[in-house]
């Protein structure tokens, strides 16, 4: 309790004192406001598009995805308008206790009663008539706590470092979540590499991350069919190659400019996951190169912005909050867009802010929402 009492206290204190420093920011990141509500928006247009199919068999409805998906965009964006207004500075206070509730989430998955399996994966829990995915909080969670930590100089952090990423990278494995593990490591190491750690860490960390990729892999069946699938698309077609074949004939059906929206055939429950993890390739469809070119470019300029504002923010917490949430976000919509267009195997991840779910969203929202403060401090050009 007295801990709790603490944090308000300081929560309080920082907002105090950031209302009275107002007059030394400047005003939010119009650019980066617009793409964001651009490229959501665009996502309830494909969710509806991708889902309805698969909501008029399930729910008898083809409305069913999509009157979800703008419920948790309308959340998400009064998430975002909140987290937007609060001084990103108080955060540095809630990152031990985030981090700990996080892995605390991550174990409840296990828990019978609490925990929800769905196709053979614990990775949610039922708060509630909510449910709610923790692996997607450890993304927020684990930025926070590293950009608090990395402001102190410190020797020897390498082995604390690594039992830290080691120790939430485990939880989600188990779940079993391979997509997030590799956000969440690449993101990780990202931070620890700006931060201003030697080199020849990293010639240590690499190798290790690539041969516990490969033996996860080797060891897990689905894992390496979905691997030996990649590298023999023919091999399989009507089982492990199955989604990725599908994934490329609506890309490549799709053509210069789509057949046109609304018009795609492969959410005819040819392509599986075609409202989440696939919705990628029935953008590519129905918008055709120039549609996926376009919100590749989406992506690239949002990128940008952020790293542009973790650039110009004097604070050192405040710029590697700003990277981390921008490096997650980019490594997120990468990896979604390189496993559609089979550049890596297929991960199972959503593509961020159109893919339909809600945790995903809401989570990306409110890191959006704290990276848009950071720009009020972001200094004046």
């Amino acid at each position: 309790m007295k801990s709790l009492r603490v944090f308000i206290r300081e929560f309080l204190s920082a907002w105090q004192h950031a209302s009275k420093s107002k007059q030394e920011r400047r005003r939010p990141d119009t650019g980066l406001v617009i793409l964001i509500l651009g490229i959501s928006l665009f996502g309830i247009l494909m969710v509806y598009d991708s889902s309805l199919v698969l909501s008029l068999r399930d729910f008898n409805t083809p409305y069913h995805f999509v009157t979800e998906q703008i419920q948790w965009l309308a959340i998400g964006y009064a998430v975002f308008i909140l987290c937007s207004r609060i001084p990103y500075t108080i955060w540095k206070n809630a990152a031990l206790p985030a981090l700990v509730g996080t892995l605390i989430l991550l174990v409840t998955v296990f828990i019978p009663g609490l925990g929800v399996k769905a196709l053979g994966a614990h990775r949610w829990i039922r708060i509630g008539g909510f449910i709610l995915q923790p692996s997607e909080l450890a993304k927020a969670s684990l930025v926070l706590y590293l950009s608090a930590w990395f402001v102190r100089k410190e020797k020897g952090r390498f082995g604390s470092f690594a039992l830290l990423l080691g120790m939430v990278i485990g939880l989600i494995l188990l779940q079993p979540d391979m997509g997030t593990a590799m956000i969440l490591t690449v993101t990780a190491l990202g931070l620890y590499f700006i931060s201003g750690a030697p080199l020849s860490h990293f010639a240590i960390i690499i190798p290790v991350f690539v041969a516990a990729a490969l033996l996860l892999a080797v060891m897990t069946p689905y894992r390496f069919a979905r691997l030996t699938t990649f590298m023999n698309p023919e091999k399989d077609p009507l089982g492990a190659g199955y989604q990725i074949r599908q994934s490329l004939l609506a890309l490549g059906s799709g053509g210069l400019t789509g057949i046109g929206i609304g018009m795609s055939r492969q959410k005819y429950e040819y392509l599986p996951e075609a409202n989440t993890d696939s919705i990628f390739a029935i953008v590519g469809e129905e918008f055709g190169f120039i549609g996926t070119v376009s919100v590749v470019i989406a992506y690239i300029f949002l990128v940008l912005r952020g790293l542009k504002i973790a650039a110009t923010v004097t604070d050192p917490f405040g710029r590697l909050f700003a990277s981390g949430i921008t490096y997650w976000l980019g490594i997120q919509a990468c990896m979604n867009i390189a496993a559609s267009i089979a550049l890596i195997p297929l991960t199972g991840i959503p593509l961020p802010l159109i893919s339909s779910g809600g945790s995903n969203l809401i989570v990306m929202l409110a890191a959006l929402g704290i990276l848009v403060n950071i720009s009020t401090y972001a200094k004046k050009e």
